[in-house]
């Protein structure tokens, strides 16, 4: 069972991140004059977990993380729509407040819609990128596996998106390239990641 604790902690972490990600996206950061949601490092986390995955538990394991948080996703989202729903009590004056920030806005429906959509269609292919590569170069060069993957899923996360979540109501290639270059920046940090976690964890394999 010892061997199998580094992979529950990076299973919580993983969806803990992505969960938080779509809280906190509820706030518009500027990085760089380039604007998006907060839970951008949040969410950016994800990607070096499945890789980490990947590469030690193998490419099952990591596709099935990657449902588990689909799952919690739509759970999560549910239980906020009931918390919503249920009559505040008459002293509490924080109810519009609370609807705000949780999401119930206009077109709050079309943006979870694309978050759910742009997660699992970009983690799985950061899964099979990561795979393929990791097939083409027989195991070596995991900085090369890693940027990859992850650079071209970052891609298609933002893409999809973007273009689901606000496409006839503000031009979105703008918002596409400078989210994904911020995205980038943000992905270049992980590799180091990456290679601290195989090397600790792989031998407790």
């Amino acid at each position: 069972m010892r061997r199998f604790f580094p992979f529950l902690i990076l299973c919580s972490i993983f969806v803990g991140s992505l969960v938080i990600s779509e809280v906190l996206a509820n706030k518009i950061i500027q990085l760089k004059g380039v604007y998006l949601p907060a839970g951008v490092i949040a969410y950016a986390i994800t990607f070096p977990i499945t890789d980490t995955i990947g590469e030690i538990w193998g490419k099952t394991y990591a596709k099935q993380l990657v449902f588990a948080g689909f799952i919690t996703l739509g759970v999560v989202f549910l239980l906020i729509q009931i918390a919503i729903l249920l009559p505040a009590a008459p002293f509490w004056e924080e109810e519009e407040v609370f609807r705000s920030f949780l999401g119930m806005k206009k077109g709050a429906m079309r943006i979870i819609v694309a978050s759910l959509v742009a997660y699992i269609v970009s983690q799985y292919h950061d899964i099979w990128a990561f795979h393929f590569w990791r097939k083409v170069t027989r195991g070596k060069f995991l900085w090369l596996r890693n940027n990859v993957s992850t650079f071209v899923s970052q891609g298609i996360d933002t893409s999809l998106f973007i273009s689901l979540a606000f496409y006839g109501v503000t031009p979105i290639l703008p918002l596409i390239i400078g989210q994904y270059l911020v995205k980038l920046s943000i992905a270049l940090l992980d590799t180091p990641v990456v290679y601290a976690l195989v090397h600790f964890l792989k031998p407790a394999r």
